[in-house]
């Protein structure tokens, strides 16, 4: 075969192979079987193979899942990524209707809609050139995305090459879907496996394409349904509406949901409404609601976007879901306040895609209007992103082993006195409980923010911490490990990515070095050092709980006062009750290291001043190396002191004491 027979071949095998998927996936029309098409996309391979210069022609139907990738890289969208508006009943589609016909003016007499199903999936950017695919990326902030294109080229619904005629340029979005019967049969498998099951189709078409090994998301079976044309160029007939847009979509090979409507006014607008939440059930994929927009796209132009959100376009979210489930316990939550807020835990229930196992009751107004007691099955509702709640209780479903709850009348915390008295929130008229001791731990902000920053969970800032106890949701930093994606996704500023982070954040510091856990338990007197020395004496937590004051004054470089603070902390029934919950949730200090032995056994050294040749860090390996520690003050129990350039008081300290000071020469010398 000669090269121009060979391109020839190669042109008409890409033409037929891409009109076949089209048959395919998007006609629902097979013509061939599925030996024909492989047969064919073999016979591709092999020509390109021999003919290495036409490899372009042929690039566009290899969906061979390429290498790993290290890491995802950032893509800066050519067009911003929206995110809509939603509505949650009628009045709010009305309101929106009453809006942009008054931006409009006498244009709004003209108006159209355009209803569409808003898929569950991952929205996602495809961009075309010159009818081959050459690059998608995820939507991230609206800005950026990560560029996943090896992983979307292994999804057969979205087509490499488009059918002609095609534009010069295009950027098409859509959503990258995983079907309900694809993620039970996932779930299954997940779950004979030991591996953590998907919540919902969302998570795990998500999960999959963040697979830097793309391999794994082609295991995934994964869909893909276009719903817009973001840019276009080089075409002849550019769209004049959103419905033109979905046509020509189709014509350039895409899959569609067939579920659509033009819609001349609101009234057509919900009878497509009603008619989607009576097959939303039984559709293939999650659905969660009806997106409408104005058709015209002149319209949509003038009517512009406010902050993250099209004017021209709003969500109709379906109601709550609900389920029923059992509330297993009611316990209280102390504020930063000191407000006592309680907890309804039930027995794990999915509900609107995720699984929740508590919500709060807010106040003791709460639960005698609904009557909750211990043991009773309620009705807990959650739309897709809103606060898990109850809103009814089954009386009927009662045995007569129900209990009461009543709000406890001393701080579950440091127990002291409870009061009530009418609530502080301007929000809220109704009367509030109150621990009435200043100090208690719970209402100790700092305390928590430096447990976090010790523990090194930078995902949880000041303003987090107080979102979660306002919401009752922690009392103390050991709450934060009991908390799940359901408990943080629904609250206001909470998208599902950063509730994801947060969790994924603290659940990665459950096991630390015990001396980094003594230093966050914020021991009065205990700082980095100290807490490494007494980690380093005592090896374990048990041992260090169960320590005497002179046992802790024994620790080199520890002096009467600092072994008291730490002695009495571990003797406190406050203390010992949280390190309990710390451990109940799965926190476990590793036990120190034995110290090494070497020249420095027995040695304490003080850094002080900058060094040329090492950081101050690399020069407290050498010495921890060599058996000796380090101490952060100079005391008469200090071997050396070492100073660099511009030391501190601390050289000041060790002259008068009489300790023996070394230069950084000296200090290179003794190591060696």
């Amino acid at each position: 075969m000669t090269k121009e027979e060979a391109k020839k071949r190669i042109e008409k095998l890409v033409q037929e192979i891409t009109d076949l998927r089209y048959q395919y996936h998007v006609a629902n029309n097979p013509r061939v079987t599925d030996d024909v098409y492989d047969s064919l996309t073999k016979e591709l391979k092999q020509l390109v193979g021999g003919f290495p210069e036409f490899a372009d022609i042929g690039e566009g139907i290899n969906r061979v899942a390429g290498k790993p990738l290290d890491k995802f890289e950032k893509v800066k969208h050519g067009v911003r990524m929206l995110s809509l508006n939603d509505a949650f009943g009628r009045e709010d589609v009305l309101d929106w209707e009453k809006r942009i016909k008054k931006l409009l003016g006498g244009s709004a007499s003209d108006l159209e809609y355009f209803c569409e199903l808003k898929m569950d999936g991952l929205a996602v950017s495809l961009i075309y050139e010159n009818g081959k695919f050459v690059r998608g990326a995820t939507r991230g902030d609206g800005e950026i995305g990560e560029d996943i294109t090896q992983n979307l080229k292994t999804i057969r619904t979205i087509p490499l090459v488009l059918k002609t005629p095609f534009p010069k340029y295009v950027e098409v979005r859509g959503e990258a879907l995983l079907s309900k019967k694809v993620w039970k049969a996932l779930n299954v498998e997940n779950e004979k496996e030991g591996k953590p099951l998907f919540a919902n189709t969302r998570n795990a078409a998500a999960g999959s394409l963040r697979q830097l090994d793309p391999k794994l998301a082609a295991d995934r079976q994964l869909d893909f349904i276009a719903y817009d044309i973001a840019q276009i160029s080089g075409y002849k007939d550019e769209p004049k509406t959103h419905s033109e847009k979905h046509a020509l979509l189709r014509d350039f090979g895409f899959i569609l949901d067939s579920h659509e409507k033009i819609a001349k006014n609101t009234d057509q607008i919900f009878s497509f409404i009603d008619a989607i939440e009576k097959i939303r059930q039984t559709y293939p994929y999650g659905t969660d609601g009806v997106v409408i927009s104005v058709d015209n796209l002149e319209l949509q132009s003038r009517l512009g976007v406010v902050g993250k959100a099209p004017r021209f376009m709003i969500a109709y979210k379906y109601p709550a879901e609900k389920a029923t489930t059992t509330v297993l316990d009611i316990t209280v939550n102390v504020g930063r306040t000191g407000v006592l807020t309680p907890l309804a835990h039930f027995k794990p229930t999915l509900v609107a895609g995720s699984t929740v196992s508590k919500a709060t009751l807010h106040n003791m107004d709460q639960i005698e209007r609904l009557d909750i007691r211990v043991g009773d099955t309620v009705v807990i509702q959650k739309a897709g992103d809103v606060i898990p709640e109850v809103v009814e209780v089954l009386v009927k479903m009662r045995t007569g082993k129900e209990k009461k709850f009543k709000m406890p009348e001393h701080c579950p915390i440091c127990g002291a006195k409870v009061e009530k008295r009418a609530a502080e929130s301007k929000k809220d008229a109704s009367v509030a409980y109150y621990c009435t001791n200043k100090n208690c731990p719970a209402k100790n902000r700092r305390g928590m923010q430096h447990f976090v920053n010790v523990f090194e969970i930078y995902e949880v800032g000041p303003k987090i911490l107080d979102r979660l106890q306002e919401e009752g949701l922690i009392t103390d930093a050991a709450d934060l490990f009991e908390l799940e994606e359901a408990d943080l996704s629904g609250l206001e500023r909470f998208g599902e990515k950063s509730a994801q982070n947060i969790i994924a954040s603290i659940a990665s510091r459950k096991k630390l070095p015990l001396w980094r856990f003594l230093y966050a338990l914020g021991i009065l007197h205990v700082g980095e050092e100290t807490a490494k020395d007494i980690a380093n004496h005592f090896g374990t937590l048990e041992k260090v709980i169960a320590a005497t004051a002179s046992q802790m004054n024994e620790i080199p470089n520890i002096g009467p006062v600092v072994s008291q603070s730490a002695y009495e902390f571990f003797h406190q029934k406050a203390s010992l009750k949280f390190i309990e919950k710390l451990q109940k949730h799965g926190v476990i200090p590793e036990n120190a290291p034995k110290q090494k032995k070497g020249k420095f056994t027995g040695m304490t050294f003080v850094l002080t001043g900058t060094m040329e040749s090492m950081s101050r860090e690399e020069a407290k390996e050498k010495i921890n190396a060599r058996g000796g520690k380090v101490s952060g003050s100079v005391s008469k129990n200090t071997s050396y002191v070492v100073a660099g350039a511009d030391p501190g008081s601390k050289y000041t300290n060790a002259k008068k004491l009489g300790v023996e000071i070394l230069d950084e020469k000296a200090f290179l010398n003794l190591i060696k």
